[in-house]
């Protein structure tokens, strides 16, 4: 009986939750008709008009010819205008001087962070800490918010194994199923908070040939479905507002303007019902792809499905001429309008236009106390302890030496595109430093080299764009490194600070040396000839090739760039406040001849034997071996872990059953710590090949030392099945064989049978 009464509440509650939905979707819909009704053809297409606001220091419109256009209903949105006091006053123009009053969305570039800036995407993955991750998009939304904006073009999901292209910073890694996972998080955060997510690039903008930015991508249907759609797939279903178009071409079609990918398959097959956005300048950029004037391509772009361009003004200038000559249909401009003024509606804005224009809170919230220390202990859980012989964590005593261009600036620490920070208000590795140790120990410093060589300069120049620049020493480089070696003389130990500056990365930043800069790299090998311990920060926002520094350096911490509390972040690990728990989301080759080179590869028909480097008339090079210098997954700590044998609840089940597999972990060291533990599922024989491994779950676990925790991973058909070229979701079946362990390489793994 009481299952019954239980069950008719449940029926009842969901009955009444789909009728309030199917009324507010009634409601919204007449409101959004009778709109529409009273909007011309240009009114229409001006909603679909994406104009860029103006320069993002100053936060300055182009007053009068921005101006004049919302006024004239030209203007559906804006981006890159700060502060909420000019927001407010530029929706006032739209709200109350134009014909029908319709509210402007107002975008920007939140990608990691407003104010208070967290660590890069790459970098933020690195933590596996979902609710982390989250969180950091909640506070960002709740900054960004406060101050007017109400769009953010993040987050980019785009998976990429080629760390050549520099906005692998942007993003989350190599591996789809933790994309898909970090895309639902920052989903979350953005949209629980009240700000539109955008999800980018779609599609397959990471896969462009030779890892650079822009370029041609060409790939099966089955290599899109399985590795590069899902974690937009993730984004749909956790209720995704909008998308943004990728540059690259699909089928060679360019996304902006591919119906396939636009309309097939993100509405039709998944059910997206947002909308969706070009990039920057995307449509005009189609007529240099060579497929049509640019008329004709702002007339495909809309029959594609895209309902916004951005900053092309394609839309504005040619569709009605293409409805006049029966090129445009006026249905799809009916359906891209009406995808904008839905997301409006939706956000709130017809009721109350200036609600995200809080002046009042900003100065007491904002870049606040509270939010910086969140932002703070986000980023010392995303380094990752690439190696260390003993050396870490450092006492707060005798001499330490800082040391490197990147040790005492404060503008790199963001990285790149933390467009809204506050550059000066931030420690330096050296000032956070100084304020941990306090008067505990001496700390000295010395630049030792400039970013890069003197020879270099113009590749300098042109790797740190944005004011982002580490101002050249007016000392020759020999005289710097002297210096250096002077200061690590005194010292009982040496922190290096090397790397990347942050405009080395991100947005057409790709590189074909990935090299630590030469002139760095001699330094620290000086420094390394010295006999004292070193310690090498390694700033960076992609992996880097480090042999030389792997088999030299007594320890290597990477702390990308861990947002506006880096400085403290990289004292509270070096100190040992924190412990580190960071694993790497991409694989770090030897050179840059293996890439691309990931961990869920598949193997050939002559695959190179386990520990083999090389055999004839294998798949292996001559001069290096097949395997990484650092793997996916991979990542140390002041503590140790032991995992037990995988254990399974069942050798043998049925597809809609499911199997627990199961590992005991035991803190081994002398310190607490937070241990990633990763499983990974491999179908042994398919009906096409299938990857070596791929990841299908992961948990942060946090052991005492000497404590032990049993960790349990269910595994069912979502886990061991594939896309098709068609998207259709196959699980075949077979034997799997489950791998629970500390990385990609772990070997500790059982197998079970899949049956009909």
């Amino acid at each position: 009986m009481l299952k019954r009464i239980l069950l008719l509440f449940f029926v009842c509650a969901l009955s009444l939750s789909c009728s309030e939905k199917g009324r507010e979707e009634a409601t919204r819909d007449h409101f959004v008709d009778k709109l529409m009704r009273q909007m011309s053809v240009e009114e229409k297409i001006g909603q679909l008009n994406l104009p860029v606001a103006g320069e993002i220091v100053t936060g300055e419109a182009r007053s009068s010819d921005v101006s004049a256009r919302i006024r004239a209903g030209e203007v559906g949105g804006l981006f890159n205008l700060k502060g909420a006091a000019k927001i407010r006053e530029i929706q006032k123009i739209a709200v109350e001087e134009s014909r029908l009053g319709i509210p402007l969305l107002f975008g920007m570039d939140v990608i990691h962070g407003y104010e208070t800036i967290f660590p890069i995407p790459l970098g933020l993955s690195c933590s596996w800490d979902m609710q982390a991750v989250e969180r950091s998009a909640a506070i960002a939304a709740q900054e960004a918010g406060a101050d007017g904006i109400s769009w953010t073009f993040s987050p980019m999901v785009d998976v990429s194994r080629d760390p050549r292209w520099g906005r692998v910073s942007e993003g989350a890694g190599e591996d789809p199923f933790l994309v898909s996972e970090y895309a639902r998080a920052m989903v979350r955060g953005y949209q629980n908070n009240g700000v539109l997510a955008c999800v980018k690039h779609f599609a397959l903008y990471g896969a462009g040939e030779a890892g650079r930015d822009y370029n041609t991508v060409d790939m099966s249907r089955g290599r899109m479905y399985n590795d590069y759609f899902p974690p937009f797939k993730a984004a749909v279903e956790e209720g995704a507002a909008s998308f943004m178009a990728s540059f690259n071409e699909i089928d060679g079609v360019p996304a902006t303007a591919n119906r396939w990918l636009l309309t097939d398959v993100l509405r039709d097959q998944w059910g997206f019902e947002g909308f969706v956005v070009s990039d920057y300048t995307g449509i005009q950029e189609m007529v240099e792809h060579g497929i049509g004037s640019f008329a004709e391509v702002s007339w495909r772009a809309l029959d594609a499905g895209l309902d916004m361009d951005m900053v092309s003004e394609g839309f504005l200038s040619h569709i009605k001429k293409g409805i006049e000559q029966g090129r445009v249909s006026v249905k799809d401009l009916d359906r891209a309008c009406r995808r904008i003024l839905e997301a409006k509606y939706d956000l709130g804005l017809f009721d109350n236009p200036y609600q995200y224009c809080q002046e009042e809170k900003v100065p007491g919230f904002v870049f606040s106390p509270e939010l910086r220390k969140e932002a703070r202990s986000i980023a010392a859980d995303s380094f990752v302890l690439l190696k260390n012989d003993n050396v870490l964590p450092l006492r707060k005593e005798g001499t330490i030496a800082v040391v490197g261009p990147l040790a005492n600036t404060r503008e790199n620490m963001p990285g790149t595109w933390s467009v809204a920070a506050r550059l000066e208000e931030s420690r330096s590795v050296l000032e956070g430093i100084r304020e941990a140790v306090q008067d505990k120990a001496r700390v000295l410093y010395a630049k030792g080299s400039n970013l890069m060589a003197a020879s270099e300069l113009e590749l300098e120049k042109r790797s740190t764009l944005f004011g982002r620049t580490i101002p050249r020493d007016g000392r020759s480089d020999a005289e710097l490194l002297r210096e250096a070696l002077a200061v690590a003389s005194r010292a009982d130990v040496i922190v290096a600070a090397l790397g990347e500056a942050s405009e080395m990365s991100g947005e057409s930043s790709s590189r074909t040396d990935l090299n630590i800069p030469q002139v760095q790299r001699e330094l620290l090998q000086a420094l390394v000839a010295t006999g004292k311990p070193v310690v090498l920060l390694l700033f960076n926002g992609r992996p880097l090739t480090l042999e030389w520094e792997s088999a030299h350096v007594p320890a290597i911490l990477d702390v990308w760039f861990g947002g506006s509390e880096t400085g403290d972040a990289v004292a509270d690990v070096l100190f040992g406040a924190v412990n580190p728990s960071g694993k790497l989301t991409m694989t770090f080759p030897k050179n840059v001849g293996q890439i691309p080179l990931y961990y869920a590869h598949k193997n050939t028909g002559r695959p190179l034997p386990e520990g083999e480097w090389f055999q004839k008339f294998r798949s292996n090079y001559l001069d290096v071996d097949n395997d990484p210098l650092y793997p996916f997954g991979y990542g140390l700590s002041y503590t140790t872990f032991a995992y037990s044998a995988v254990e399974l609840s069942a050798q043998r089940l049925k597809r809609e059953e499911s199997v627990t597999a199961s590992v005991t972990l035991t803190n081994t060291g002398g310190c607490a710590g937070k241990e990633v533990v990763q499983l990974y599922v491999r179908d042994v024989v398919g009906s096409v090949t299938r990857p070596v491994k791929e990841l299908k779950g992961f948990q942060k676990v946090s052991l005492a030392p000497g404590e032990s925790k049993t960790v349990h991973f269910v595994i069912d058909a979502s886990c061991l099945g594939f896309f098709d070229s068609s998207g259709n979701y196959v699980v075949e079946p077979g034997e799997f064989q489950v791998f629970i362990g500390p990385s990609s390489r772990t070997e500790n793994k059982a197998s079970f049978t899949l049956y009909e």
